[in-house]
């Protein structure tokens, strides 16, 4: 196998506005704003606490929010679609003019967003575009599209195939069937591995090899559970890998699954440094960055989404004022009934030469939490 060639990584634009001016204190209205200010009552939906990221984001946001004054609920709802409607409903009751969703499933949720909207509530869709409603105002995320390419161009690079190295043998994994990012996440990917596929650089011994991006949910890991994609890895050694063949690269679309997969090759006698595979991620789960370190996943891509609640928070404050809210991309993300106004942030590539630089010193985490 080739050593990985040098990646170029994508840096994140730092540039959010500063200087905001406070939101209007909890139970009033902001009588200063201009236009159509409204109170500062958020209500945030995450979908879990079952992944470290969102977290993270629900936190990050909701200390944000605090911190100038906002009256902020925070939910989760541990992966269950019929927990975040009733959560969402219970916001919109206790009086959150401004709704923040990172939705479980994006095609359930139209109905109780479009009783919120008649009750002149604004929906900002976080990181998970919501789809069949025209109740969503706003959408924040990252290019989730281009997360999967830069899966699929480390492992293109990674293994020569652009140079005409191969067979490797391919093992790939998507996210989860109801999460519409993990369609962009495949895509993004499979569009640059797909031709080596075709071409025979790359080999699917289970035959779980999608024919088209349209193909993904085939291999959708329900729920992104990291048991769960254990237990398909280790079917899929246990099945297709006998007779001494070995898996060379895995595409993982998340840290989540990556896990799950580190420790199935483990169990089976993977070894780093020796036989262990290419793994992809995304995130920068601390977990998986202590794999990074200890050789078992190749690289993740991350996602600041400090810089996500950010964005998000700066939206909010110019709802509550009343401000044309900013937004960088009015035509791309089709939800089926409206094109969302959107602001798209970009992820950047993580090695194990780049954890220091890139996620210690940024302060994403503390050197002590991954060993360093």
């Amino acid at each position: 196998m080739s050593k990985r060639k040098n990646v170029s990584a994508l840096f994140l634009a730092f540039g959010l506005a500063a200087g905001m001016a406070a939101c209007a204190p909890a139970g009033t209205t902001n009588s200063e704003s201009e236009g159509d200010g409204v109170e500062c009552n958020v209500g945030i939906s995450m979908p879990t606490r079952s992944l470290e990221r969102w977290i993270n984001d629900g936190e990050g946001l909701k200390e944000n929010l605090e911190g100038r004054d906002c009256t902020v609920d925070l939910q989760y709802a541990d992966d269950k679609t019929d927990q975040q409607i009733s959560q969402i409903q219970n916001q919109v009751a206790g009086g959150a003019k401004i709704l923040v969703v990172a939705a479980i499933d994006g095609e359930t949720l139209a109905p109780v967003l479009e009783d919120a909207k008649s009750q002149d509530v604004t929906v900002i869709a976080y990181d998970r575009l919501i789809n069949g409603t025209d109740a969503v105002d706003y959408y924040a995320t990252f290019d989730n599209y281009q997360v999967g390419q830069l899966q699929g161009q480390f492992i293109e690079e990674e293994l020569g195939l652009a140079d005409g190295e191969g067979p490797y043998n391919l093992e790939p994994f998507a996210g989860s069937p109801d999460d519409n990012n993990a369609k962009f996440f495949f895509s993004g990917a499979w569009d640059v591995l797909l031709p080596y596929v075709e071409s025979g650089q790359l080999v699917v011994p289970s035959g779980k090899s999608p024919a088209s991006n349209d193909d993904w949910t085939s291999i959708g890991i329900l729920g992104w559970g990291s048991a769960d994609a254990q237990a398909e890895m280790d079917n899929r050694l246990q099945s297709f890998y006998t007779g001494g063949d070995k898996v060379d690269v895995v595409l993982s679309p998340n840290d989540s699954l990556a896990l799950g997969i580190e420790q199935s090759l483990a169990s089976a006698g993977y070894t780093p440094g020796t036989d262990w595979p290419v793994i992809t991620g995304q995130d920068g789960d601390v977990a998986n960055i202590k794999a990074i370190l200890g050789d078992q996943q190749s690289m993740t891509v991350w996602k600041d989404t400090r810089e996500l609640g950010a964005q998000v928070d700066t939206m909010i404050e110019q709802i509550v004022n009343g401000d044309e809210v900013e937004v960088t991309d009015t035509e791309t993300y089709d939800n089926g009934v409206k094109v969302v106004p959107t602001y798209i942030l970009e992820p950047q590539v993580v090695v194990k030469d780049e954890v220091q630089s890139k996620l210690v010193d940024s302060g994403f985490v503390e050197a002590g939490d991954v060993g360093l």
